[in-house]
């Protein structure tokens, strides 16, 4: 499967664009652990023609990562416009664009799913990008705004009409959020369009290897997008392609390689933001990695409060000692 000339395998997993979350050192981990294609968080292209620290740092990416989208969102077209003159400069293999946040901050002010209320705007502004860079062009998108505008199947065909590369749609509503259960059968519907040629990539509550089968079986999508499934359990995306394969689960994680995958996201933080920020940027994601360990507070906590590399290793190396242990007894 191609998105224009970019070979992804023949049932891609791609990393959702996550705020806060798909940073270089998450993308690496997930990367590792069989991630097809990934995307950087979503750049504001105001905070990118304006020149502003958060959003340029977000423009980083590194070759042992690739292929990888940029994911710019903004309101203004001719901010846009700029916007991925920028981002192609940083030499992404895809440029993305979000029509699908829908966080009131975003999408009240016409940007990410708000743009799905103006459709012709909407058309505008692809056609505008897609003109100015070399690059594929993607897009993201949800539903529509809500129940009563369910747009997808319009939104598809004018967005490929104008140049798009590839659709991931979400199946929720902005209104939605992230609440209720995504809806597959308009993502299906999109798919199963004739007159739509380009890929087509599910995304929502695809949470294990299992739901992945039956959501690429029953919907026929060219592949499925994961984002918050990957929080935390890198592996998924393995465990996936495993499961597909074979037709029954990959083991779980054991401590140790929970303990190893931690290591290498923490010396990437670290590596790309310093150690102080490193650290401080590690904090929310031990309790993800070690989610249903018992009694695992007191170590999350030592994490939590470390102010070194060598401390942060300490205790991780006592984590992989005691719950070694433990195991090994609750095995005689």
């Amino acid at each position: 499967m191609k998105i224009d000339n970019i070979e992804l395998g023949e049932f891609p997993l791609l990393l959702a664009p996550m705020e806060d979350v798909s940073d270089p050192p998450f993308r690496a981990v997930c990367k590792q652990n069989g991630a097809d294609l990934m995307f950087t968080e979503f750049i504001s292209s105001e905070g990118l023609i304006r020149d502003a620290e958060k959003s340029v740092q977000k423009l980083d990416i590194y070759d042992d990562e690739r292929p990888i989208g940029i994911q710019i969102f903004g309101d203004k077209i001719d901010s846009m416009r700029q916007a991925a003159e920028i981002s192609e400069k940083a030499k992404p293999e895809i440029l993305d664009i979000n029509y699908g946040c829908p966080v009131k901050k975003v999408a009240c002010r016409g940007a990410g799913a708000g743009i799905l209320l103006d459709l012709d705007k909407m058309q505008k502004m692809t056609a505008e990008i897609v003109k100015q860079v070399k690059i594929p062009v993607t897009v993201k998108t949800r539903l529509g705004w809500d129940e009563n505008n369910i747009k997808i199947m319009e939104v598809a065909e004018r967005l490929q009409d104008v140049g798009i590369k590839a659709l991931s749609i979400h199946g929720r509503t902005r209104k939605q959020m992230y609440k209720g259960e995504a809806d597959w059968n308009y993502i299906a519907e999109v798919k199963n369009n004739p007159r739509i040629k380009i890929p087509i990539f599910g995304n929502g509550d695809v949470d294990s290897p299992e739901k992945a089968l039956e959501y690429k079986n029953k919907y026929g999508v060219d592949g499925i997008m994961i984002g918050r499934a990957a929080i935390g359990n890198p592996w998924i995306f393995n465990e996936i392609k495993y499961y597909l394969k074979h037709k029954k689960r990959k083991s779980i994680p054991t401590i140790d390689e929970r303990i190893d995958a931690v290591k290498k996201h923490l010396y990437f933080s670290i590596k790309w933001k310093g150690e102080k920020l490193g650290l401080v940027e590690m904090r929310r994601h031990y309790n993800n990695y070690f989610k249903g360990i018992e009694n695992f507070k007191e170590y999350r906590m030592k994490l939590v409060l470390s102010e070194s590399i060598n401390s942060s290793m300490e205790t991780l190396e006592e984590i992989s000692s005691i719950y070694t242990t433990k195991r090994e007894t609750s095995l005689t």
